[in-house]
């Protein structure tokens, strides 16, 4: 694999292993990204470390770009050759001239390629300054940004361009829909709203009708956030147009359908969208959820455990047989947890058989099944063909029903590794809702090994944090001891432009990890409630969610106001 300049400078300097550029630079091209980019994702560097770093060795000044009128600054320096598209491209922006030499902000000033290629199309000297790669592409973002194109589009969308598709004409013909979504400002509004979700980290996208308005929202760190409100004359043709990319029947109103967008966005990257549709009283609403496959995080170190939660996570998925539950309500982060833990098992002499709905992620080397039940091929059909294929592991996507259990508990029980996800709010109380399911109490003591329940909580900005002061009793309240006060400093985001102003950049996994020990089968067999396994679990040092989130605040991680609204009180 061929190296890059910096990587090789970084080298050089001894400010990495050989080991570790050898596994950015593979990440790197597998994600699609930047050496700058996978650097900082994978914490060898954080980014002002970095971009200081690179300024130094190059013998360039560091400028705080967030400071800049880049439009401003563009026009000055008289490079109409050079379009925005190419700046994107090369990720360098013009912010100044001085006779025949135009100052670039870049960077990675090692990508010589690029300023040659400047250099070419402007005709002119070239001069480097070096800014943060964020700072960088959230400059470019607002040159060609999707969020200014969006307004761009909106505002030319003019009274008559589209026709009204009133509710009650619902019975329109196919042909008719299919032409109102080919008109340019559906199409272009539609991809758009792909694209600016892409960029700004969102992982769903909902569009909603009411009586009188449409609204676009995308979830981002896990909160919703208004977008937009497009003309409810758009309506039907958006959603006709999200249809007919997901290769669904656009004339069908009245029940629900799934399917699924595949958007390209280069040569190294794409991003696949889950679509479902849902009738509503005012028309139907549109969720996505963004599946970037650039973004999956799989190594488990980097997911948030605490080192005695990681080694005893770790421990039991290394174990010949038994089952791993990992529980949370949607959007917890079981999926990264179970893929994660999949990946670390995924070796040539291992058999990894997964039944999934749907399959999100797909992986070399594991035979992933998605169920359908429409045809019949359900989860409990899904397992029973799974244990005629000679498998070592097998992952079920949800233990939802009985015989869904019973089957994956057979097989844990007869020499194979169950990884499943349940829904249930902590890790207690998953044994006894196996057991409401209708599985024997002592065949769920005697298969489950391990227990981890989840929430993902916003991070706190790293750009803008800052010590916050809590009074004393509202820290108690909380749940910490008496002994933790002033042991620590609360830290809370004040906004900036890094995190679009709300204090919280990234999430992080909050975990409570439970192994079955003795005393927990014991008290499963015998029937104990999940509030007296959980008094068990703790007195065996067993952190609920909340007490996992309290140290979250500790390491300035999480801010107190996140850690009390995604986990309750003990």
């Amino acid at each position: 694999m061929k190296r890059s300049r910096l990587g090789d400078i970084l080298l050089r300097k001894k400010a990495i292993t050989e080991d570790q550029l050898h596994t950015v630079m593979r990440e790197m091209k597998m994600n699609g990204v930047s050496l700058i980019s996978e650097l900082v994702k994978q914490d060898i560097f954080n980014e002002l470390q970095l971009t200081q770093f690179i300024g130094k060795s190059f013998g360039r000044p560091v400028i705080d770009l967030s400071k800049v009128d880049v439009s401003k600054n563009i026009k000055q320096a008289n490079v109409s050759s050079i379009s925005v598209d190419m700046m994107q491209e090369k990720k360098a922006i013009p912010i100044g001239r001085k006779g025949n030499t135009i100052t670039l902000a870049v960077a990675d000033p090692y990508d010589i390629d690029g300023l040659d290629a400047m250099a070419f199309m402007s005709g002119a000297q070239i001069d480097v300054v070096i800014v943060p790669e964020s700072e960088l592409l959230m400059k470019l973002d607002e040159l060609g940004g999707a969020g200014q194109q969006i307004e761009d589009v909106m505002s030319a969308i003019g009274a008559d361009e589209i026709e009204v598709v009133e509710s009650e004409e619902s019975n329109m013909d196919g042909a008719s829909l299919t032409a109102a979504t080919e008109e340019a400002p559906v199409v272009k509004l539609v991809n758009l709203i792909f694209l600016d979700a892409v960029k700004r980290g969102a992982s769903d996208i909902h569009i909603e009708p009411y009586e009188k308005t449409l609204r676009v929202r995308y979830r981002v760190d896990g909160v919703l956030q208004e977008i937009m409100r497009p003309p409810m004359k758009m309506r039907d043709a958006m959603v006709s147009r999200i249809k007919i990319q997901a290769r669904l029947n656009i004339a069908e109103r009245r029940v629900p359908q799934d399917g699924r967008i595949k958007l390209r966005l280069s040569k190294a990257k794409s991003v696949d969208f889950r679509v479902s549709i849902l009738p509503t009283l005012f028309g139907e609403k549109v969720v996505m959820r963004l599946l970037d496959q650039s973004s999956l995080q799989l190594d488990m170190t980097k997911l948030g455990y605490e080192a005695e939660d990681l080694a005893n996570f770790q421990h039991h998925i290394h174990q010949p047989y038994g089952m791993v539950l990992v529980t949370g309500p949607t959007g917890s982060g079981k999926t990264v947890s179970l893929y994660s833990a999949v990946a670390e098992l995924n070796q040539p002499g291992v058999n990894i058989c997964t039944a999934e709905d749907p399959v999100e992620f797909n992986f070399m080397g594991i035979n992933q099944v998605n169920v359908n039940p429409a045809v019949g091929m359900d989860f409990p059909a899904a397992l029973k063909s799974f244990l005629r294929q000679d498998p070592d592991i097998i992952l079920i996507g949800e233990i939802r029903d009985y015989d869904t259990a019973a089957i994956g508990i057979k097989a844990a029980l007869t020499g194979h590794l169950v990884l499943a996800t349940l829904h249930t709010n902590d890790a207690p109380s998953t044994m006894t809702r196996m057991i409401n399911m209708g599985i024997e109490s002592f065949l769920v003591g005697s298969a489950v090994n391990l227990v981890t329940a989840q929430r993902l909580g916003r991070r706190t900005c790293k750009e803008c944090s800052a010590p916050i002061d809590i009074p004393k009793q509202a820290l108690l309240d909380a749940g910490f001891l008496e002994s933790d006060v002033g042991t620590f400093q609360p830290m809370q985001g004040k906004g900036c432009k890094v995190c679009n102003g709300t204090g919280y950049k990234g999430r992080v996994g909050i975990y409570q990890v439970m192994p079955v020990t003795d005393e927990i089968r014991d008290a499963v067999y015998a029937g104990k409630n999940s509030d007296e396994l959980n008094d068990i679990a703790v007195s065996q040092g067993v952190k609920t969610l909340r007490m996992s989130a309290l140290n979250k605040v500790k390491e300035g991680a999480v801010s107190l106001e996140e850690c009390l609204r995604v986990t309750v009180g003990d």
